[in-house]
């Protein structure tokens, strides 16, 4: 197995192998599995489970994987809730962000999140249900109900922030195998970004969080439509995890 890994390229062949090994329940579904990785299928597809901020987040095949990276947001984000926290996960895929939030928050946080992929809100709605969240469908804030106004105290977008030429130049695990809408931000990679920002104010409560991944070359504009916005803001980054985050205060 570790042979045929290696053969396919994947770096970490024996670590992949133990995962994989570890996880098969038959002789069938073991060799499946690693045809599956060996011909390029993300490993977190393969496994049906991405580890991120401690946590097992069920991943479906063809659906967005959450970066490691990503925890860092996550890890700010933990840093300004409180222990009744309202969060909001915008862009939430399969919900890895506000789940490991909520988690970090202990049980009296209140979390919703939204997504206008059908297929992720199915899978992030049970990942949700570990910790009491609702996981809405819909573009953005559009399904949000409007009992969330001016109450939210995190808000969390991962949104897509990839320009649109530079999506060929992804890995092809990206390219190929994750919906194009969750990697493509546009023109300037930053389309998506501005209408969550530019909107925020309405949900945040005083003196809220608006937290929003980018990176370290878009954060000057990410920064500005903040600015724009009316929310104080600033930079975090992380350079160990090559993160960038731009944090917005109402």
């Amino acid at each position: 197995m570790v042979v045929r890994l290696r053969a396919a390229g994947c770096v970490f062949a024996e670590d992949e192998a133990e995962l994989i090994l570890a996880t098969a329940r038959s002789a069938a579904e073991l060799d499946t599995m690693v045809a599956a990785r060996a011909a390029g299928r993300p490993l977190e597809h393969v496994l049906g489970w991405a580890e991120f901020c401690g946590l097992r987040i069920a991943v479906d095949p063809g659906l967005f994987v959450p970066r490691r990276r990503t925890e860092f947001l996550v890890r700010q984000a933990a840093l300004l809730a409180g222990p009744s926290a309202v969060v909001l996960d915008l862009c939430c895929g399969v919900g890895a962000l506000g789940v490991a939030l909520a988690a970090a928050v202990g049980p009296g946080a209140e979390l919703h999140a939204a997504d206008g992929d059908p297929a992720a809100v199915r899978r992030a709605r049970r990942n949700a249900a570990a910790v009491g969240g609702t996981v809405h469908l819909g573009d953005l804030y559009e399904p949000l109900p409007t009992g969330l106004l001016c109450r939210v105290d995190v808000l969390l977008a991962n949104a897509p922030y990839v320009p649109t030429t530079a999506i060929g130049l992804l890995p092809a695990e990206a390219r190929e195998h994750e919906p194009r809408v969750a990697l493509d931000g546009g023109a300037d990679g930053l389309d998506v970004q501005r209408r969550v920002i530019a909107d925020a104010p309405r949900w945040l409560a005083p003196g809220g969080h608006l937290l929003v991944e980018t990176s370290e070359r878009q954060a000057p504009t990410t920064l500005a439509a903040c600015t724009a916005a009316g929310l104080t803001a600033r930079t975090a980054v992380c350079g160990e995890m090559d993160a960038t985050v731009v944090i917005g205060t109402r």
